[in-house]
């Protein structure tokens, strides 16, 4: 298999995105939602990077890299 950036970028996505979830669900006052209008924007954010981590990895699964074929009329000219 060769190396997709997908795969990073859909870790590393899927991994700070938990990360918000979590922190979004656990740690959150009345002040931060005053600052930011009503919205827990920890736990939005990690639930729309959690949401795009999967679609990179489904575009990884579904679309994966090939390598490219050569053909013989490639060849250099005698």
């Amino acid at each position: 298999m060769l190396f997709d950036i997908r795969t990073i970028v859909g870790g590393l996505l899927g991994i700070y995105g938990v990360i918000l979830i979590i922190v979004g669900a656990v740690n959150h006052s009345a002040a931060d939602l005053q600052r930011s209008g009503g919205w827990n924007t920890n736990l939005w954010s990690g639930i729309v990077m959690a949401v795009i981590a999967v679609g990179f990895l489904i575009w990884v699964r579904l679309r994966p890299t090939q390598v490219p074929r050569q053909t013989e009329s490639s060849s250099p000219a005698e």
